[in-house]
């Protein structure tokens, strides 16, 4: 039978999934990541789930990837020598950006340094006016100049960012395909083609991190098809977009900034998913990894979509602190740790965890691989969470002692017990995620206790039971695997396309019929791209949408526009959608006078076939694990407790057990504490009744 391999690169590790759609079959493997060399943990890793599961290459039909490679490229600075042309007098757009500070009264604030340093940006003379009418026609003797210049430099690839191109990319496709033909080695991308939307900061900066990972992603990306192909695997190769859907190779290369967030969004998408399953549409998706924890927030079944986000922050958690990319994306946020952040003393001498990480290389103290510094996976391990001889499914040797070598300084700087030490990291994390999602959960006028909590990733299962106690939660959701979720939710998600266009009007002055035809020609656009990737039209669902706002507000809220809406009496029809949705999300009656549209959106989805997690049976090679019984500390019960260890998949569906409790299985170990009570379902999902 037919199957299909979904991999996950992490900070830590590399998850990879094989899954038979038709009988629910599944095979997991958990890789250490090279961070060095990506691909190599990649095919690693796969050429070991595909001797170990006995599944031949032939018999995989489509391989889907989600990676942060490129976001850590942005972050760590790592990506090509890029190079901006744009309109003369705008050169400094990219440092100028807005005036507004993240810390408003820090006078030493560090700004993020552009992607482009100043002597790799030239500009040429030309000049449309808002409208999009040509008031100066494109110099191509200086745009000669400037890319002969830029290339003389060293660059690899080329940024095009014209004054309102999203009004009309005549200039920025001319001077793009001028370039191509002029220097063919060299990357080129236009403004136009990865954020045709108005605002000069935010489309020149997408435009830059385009061109800036672009490279990086062509070679990355090739390398990898190439030494999947020597494994013997000749299936299509997708990747996951930030949005939640999956893109072919090719839509890829050209746009890599839409892969930024494709790790955290297939983990949401995997959340949403195993929560319906048991009745929960509104979940918060809790994702925590080796390197970092997100939050995602679901309601009625679909993760909340944002139309920009920041990449590669200076300040971790400061909104205005990092690089504005314009990009449709799961809305996540990061509000935590990971397994392998490192504890530490501040200056004022506080504990604090992370943001440092000791990621795959060197690791937490306890793998033995050369890390020496404590880290929350030392901690779990200290506290009985985790079981040394069952850890990643045996597959991996952790070491107490190395752990309690690691916690040494720190118990002599704070002269508290090792024990206490580390239920100390392992609650200042809880607290910092939970902290966070209080304030995401509040931003958004929502009620927490609506919500159950799905936990996910190799940690959030850990974690997850003493964070949903400090959000006053009453439930919490673990899917079956959910160490690897995330590589499971690239098996589910839709191809997907987003399109946007701007056009800036009055809503008393729109053309509707003009509007209408501008869908139409964004609806055809991304049913193209759809087309491409080979995986049909069939199911194809096209979904329209409006930035809104009220005349002289500086920002716009997202409208869903239904496509029948250009019929009798669209304005008011277009205005009364608006005001509900202004009402929702502010609480207050609308403000009188005119509304505009700033942008409008095309969203288009096509189901890759019937592939039904629900059925899903993992087999390891390991087996279930054994029943057994440790000490674990819960500060409920003032220390250790003597705590029953069950195998996860040998828990009889629907028997109620009461805490504590340790469930493991080869992915994720989960945690309930004496309180609690839980209860494994027909699904797959464990579901936990948390008591305050």
């Amino acid at each position: 039978m037919p199957y299909a391999l979904g991999i996950d690169i992490g900070g830590t590790f590399t998850d990879i999934v094989l899954f038979d759609p038709a009988n629910g079959r599944q095979f997991n493997w958990k890789q250490l990541t090279t961070p060095d060399e990506p691909s190599e943990g990649v095919i690693r890793g796969t050429a070991t789930l595909i001797e170990r599961s006995g599944v031949k290459s032939g018999e995989i039909n489509r391989v889907v990837h989600a990676t942060t490679l490129f976001t850590n490229a942005m972050i760590e600075r790592k990506g090509a020598s890029t190079g901006l042309i744009t309109t003369e007098g705008f050169r400094d757009v990219l440092e100028i950006g807005r005036e507004r500070k993240f810390e408003l009264y820090d006078v030493f604030i560090e700004m993020p340094e552009p992607l482009v340093p100043r002597r790799l940006r030239f500009e040429v003379a030309e000049r449309l006016s808002p409208k999009g009418e040509i008031v100066q026609p494109l110099d191509l003797d200086g745009l000669a100049k400037a890319a002969d210049a830029l290339v003389a430099e060293g660059v690899q690839s080329i940024a095009i960012v014209f004054l309102h191109a999203y009004a009309n990319p005549a200039h920025e496709k001319q001077a793009a395909d001028f370039v191509r033909k002029r220097h063919p080695g060299v990357f080129v991308t236009a403004s136009c083609e990865v954020a045709p939307e108005i605002r000069e900061f935010e489309r020149a900066s997408t435009a830059v991190a385009n061109a800036y990972v672009k490279p990086l992603a062509d070679a990355y990306l090739e390398r990898l098809a190439v030494r999947l192909k020597g494994l013997g695997i000749e299936a299509p190769l997708f990747l996951m977009v930030s949005s939640g859907g999956l893109t072919h190779i090719d839509e890829a290369k050209r746009n890599p900034i839409q892969l930024l967030e494709s790790g955290p969004a297939a983990g949401a998408l995997a959340a949403a998913f195993f929560g319906e399953r048991s009745e929960a549409n509104n979940v918060l998706a809790f994702d925590m990894g080796g390197t970092t924890a997100k939050l995602s927030v679901v309601d009625d079944g679909e993760p909340l979509v944002a139309y920009s986000f920041e990449a590669a922050r200076t300040k971790r958690f400061k909104e205005g602190s990092g690089l504005p990319i314009k990009i449709s994306t799961i809305e996540l946020i990061e509000i935590g740790a990971g397994g392998g952040s490192i504890a530490h003393l501040d200056g004022m001498g506080l504990m604090k965890v992370g943001p440092e990480s000791a990621s795959s290389k060197p690791g937490p103290a306890c793998y033995g691989l050369g890390g020496d510094k404590p880290t929350v996976t030392d901690a779990n391990l200290l506290l009985g969470y985790l079981n040394p001889a069952f850890f990643a499914g045996g597959t991996m040797d952790i070491d107490v002692e190395l752990a309690e070598v690691a916690m040494g300084v720190l118990v002599e700087d704070t002269k508290l017990q090792t024990v206490d030490l580390a239920w100390g990291i392992h609650n200042i994390v809880n607290e910092n995620m939970a902290s966070a999602a209080r304030v995401h959960i509040a931003e958004r006028g929502k009620d927490l206790r609506k919500y159950a909590l799905v936990t996910t990733g190799g940690g959030g299962p850990l974690h997850g039971y003493h964070v949903a106690r400090k959000l006053g939660l009453t439930r919490m959701v673990c899917p079956p695997s959910a160490g690897v979720a995330s590589a499971l939710g690239l098996l589910i998600a839709p191809a997907r396309v987003d399109r946007v266009a701007t056009v800036a009007r009055r809503l008393d002055a729109v053309d509707w019929m003009a509007l209408e035809a501008r869908f139409k020609e964004l609806e055809q656009e991304a049913t193209e791209v759809i087309a491409q990737t080979g995986i049909g039209l069939d199911g194809l669902v096209l979904s329209r949408f409006a930035d809104m706002r009220y005349v002289g507000q500086g920002f716009e809220l997202v409208i869903d526009i239904p496509s029948d809406t250009f019929g009798e009496a669209p304005f008011e029809t277009v205005f009364a959608a608006f005001s509900a949705a202004y009402r929702d999300i502010f609480a207050i009656n609308p403000p009188t006078g005119a509304a505009e549209i700033v942008n409008i959106r095309v969203v288009a989805k096509a189901s890759v076939g019937d592939v039904d997690l629900s059925a899903a049976k993992p087999v390891t090679a390991s087996g279930s694990a054994p029943t057994a019984h440790r000490q674990v500390y819960f500060p409920e019960s003032d220390g250790f407790v003597e705590t029953p260890v069950y195998g996860r998949h040998a828990l009889p569906v629907g028997q109620v057990f009461q805490g504590p409790a340790v469930i493991e299985e080869p992915e994720s170990t989960l945690i309930v504490g004496p309180a609690g009570r839980f209860a494994a379902e027909a699904n797959g999902n464990i579901t936990v009744l948390i008591a305050a």
